[in-house]
């Protein structure tokens, strides 16, 4: 079933997550991010951090803290067994600490097809806010759905 292009523009429920330090260090371990900076809060602060700061691609985790984070794909009929996962970007606006409050925000941007149905892309854009509002990141996801059903 294809997604309804008048899904974009659908701002999808905000989430906040507050930041931290043991969650930071975890992420980093689990990503390869060998440098002290973002597991040792004086190893941080020494480089001139005023705490942890938040790893490379750690932001996408903030939609994860809702109950189902993938529920918006199925508000839009998706069938998420044929999803692929298309891509991810990230633009930072300044570095993110452990301590912080921040929000994530997310609007479906856009929908188009290829291969004659068969393949459908969902992109998804993603305002990352602190608590005064303030820009901190805009993540776009792309997500691909595949319809088996349609011959390309």
């Amino acid at each position: 079933m294809a997604v309804d292009p008048t899904a974009i523009g659908t701002v999808l429920e905000p989430v906040s997550m507050d930041i931290e330090r043991g969650r930071l260090a975890a992420f980093a371990r689990a990503t390869g991010q060998r440098d002290p900076i973002y597991s040792d809060l004086d190893a941080a602060k020494n480089a001139g951090h005023r705490d942890l700061p938040v790893p490379p691609t750690f932001l996408f985790a903030i939609e994860l803290e809702l109950p189902d984070p993938f529920q918006w794909g199925l508000d839009l009929g998706i069938d998420l067994r044929y999803v692929l996962h298309g891509g991810q970007d990230f633009t930072y606006h300044r570095v993110a600490y452990a301590g912080e409050r921040l929000t994530a925000t997310s609007t479906i941007a856009d929908v188009y097809s290829k291969r004659g149905g068969a393949l459908e892309f969902v992109v998804k854009k993603t305002a990352v806010t602190d608590e005064s509002g303030s820009p901190v990141a805009e993540l776009t996801t792309t997500i691909v759905v595949r319809h088996p059903e349609v011959a390309s």
